[in-house]
């Protein structure tokens, strides 16, 4: 049976963001709420913010550092 994760919240700039972890090691921080700052409609700046060229690149390099089974020729389509 999976681990039910554990939520957290910190507060900035007056809203409240929740973080979410299973062993208090690996922690994920909800980007929703992150967004919620910029918008009501915080989908719309995420949507914006996974299509721009400097996120596509940071994802690039995060999983050629990360993930042993990357495919960087794959990934290079996808880029362009």
């Amino acid at each position: 049976m999976a681990k039910k994760p554990i939520k957290e919240t910190i507060h900035a700039k007056g809203l409240v963001i929740s973080i979410y972890t299973e062993d208090f090691q690996n922690e994920f921080i909800s980007l929703t709420d992150i967004a919620r700052y910029k918008s009501d409609e915080p989908k719309d700046v995420i949507k914006n913010w996974m299509r721009s060229k400097d996120t596509i690149e940071f994802l690039g390099l995060w999983e050629q550092l990360h993930n042993d089974g990357f495919k960087g020729v794959e990934f290079d389509s996808f880029r362009k």
